[in-house]
């Protein structure tokens, strides 16, 4: 199964996983359909958010845990 890291830009993982946009959204993150999402990782966007070093490692888990339930593995 493949896993977001928080290197991945947010564009990729939005393009791959489109239901990642709604858990990222929930999290603040509305940038995922801003210009510079294409450019930017996810730890970046977290990180201008004011998001700490464990919100970060939540969301992530979150993102990953949706995307394994939506697939179904």
């Amino acid at each position: 199964m493949a896993k977001i890291t928080k290197d991945m830009k947010l564009g990729d993982i939005v393009q791959k996983f489109p239901e990642s946009a709604s858990i990222m959204a929930k999290h603040g993150l509305h940038c995922i359909g801003c210009h510079i999402a294409a450019w930017e990782s996810l730890e970046d966007g977290c990180t201008a958010h004011g998001m700490s070093d464990e919100e970060i490692e939540s969301l992530l888990k979150e993102i990953n845990d949706g995307i394994k339930e939506h697939k179904g593995d």
